[in-house]
């Protein structure tokens, strides 16, 4: 009968333990996957998509790490994002919720909402209007405006709008302080972000996780998670391996 030799299973080890240290390696520099839960960033991010983020993007911070530990302050090999980022964040007044919107401010910009409109620095932010959307998989389903919004910079992306008159369409001006940045989603009226100050507010650049790159998968999953012969069905194989923007 044969036996198992101790070399062979210390092997065995080895290789579990370098697979568990590269992969370590790869998810805190390298990238990180996320889903998407909400509906705060359609049409640019669905309900049900699954995204890699590049962590060395902006440099690295403490949050950069598993669990975060508080290892250091700031950022090493730090930039600022470009104005129209799409990143990942860490919620400042949470630091164990995961964020992900674009940005829209950096440091010294100041920041408006007038009757629905972006303005940046005193200017309007311009939108051409591109039809109607219908959002089927946050909620009620539901028709709003699409436009293509173009950023001081040429970054062009879509966003939704139910309406120029909601809770959100006329704020005050924030002034965004130095070393933070300002982030909104692209469904305009249905998305928590930095122009509510005592809920996400301005986000401290340390608290930048990564840049969403592309999208790996996505599901529309309105069948049982069990029903697994569905599963094909649900897949959206169209958004599968896009880059996001």
């Amino acid at each position: 009968m044969a036996q198992s030799k101790p070399g062979g299973l210390i092997d065995n080890v080895k290789t579990i333990v370098y697979a568990a240290l590269i992969a370590l390696g790869i998810r805190t520099f390298a990238y990180e996957p996320f889903n998407i839960p909400s509906g705060s960033m359609i049409p640019t991010l669905l309900v049900g998509d699954y995204l890699f983020v590049s962590k060395f993007s902006y440099g690295y911070s403490h949050f950069s790490f598993p669990l975060s530990p508080p290892l250091f302050s700031g950022r090493i090999f730090g930039r600022l994002p470009e104005r129209g980022d799409v990143v990942v964040f860490k919620l400042p007044r949470d630091t164990s919720t995961d964020y992900i919107k674009r940005i829209i401010g950096l440091p010294g910009d100041r920041i408006q909402m007038r009757a629905g409109h972006l303005y940046i620095n005193d200017t309007e932010v311009p939108r051409e209007p591109d039809g109607t959307y219908t959002v089927t998989d946050d909620g009620p389903s539901m028709v709003y405006k699409r436009y293509i919004e173009t950023l001081p910079g040429g970054v062009r992306h879509e966003i939704l709008k139910a309406s120029d008159d909601g809770p959100l369409d006329n704020t005050q001006e924030y002034l965004v302080p130095p070393g933070y940045v300002f982030a909104m989603g692209d469904n305009r009226d249905n998305s928590l972000d930095s122009r509510v100050l005592n809920a996400v507010g301005f986000i401290p650049v340390e608290n930048l996780v990564g840049r969403a790159q592309f999208l790996f998968f996505s599901i529309d999953a309105e069948a049982p998670w069990w029903e697994i012969w569905e599963w094909p069905f649900e897949i959206r194989w169209s958004r599968l391996f896009t880059s996001i923007h």
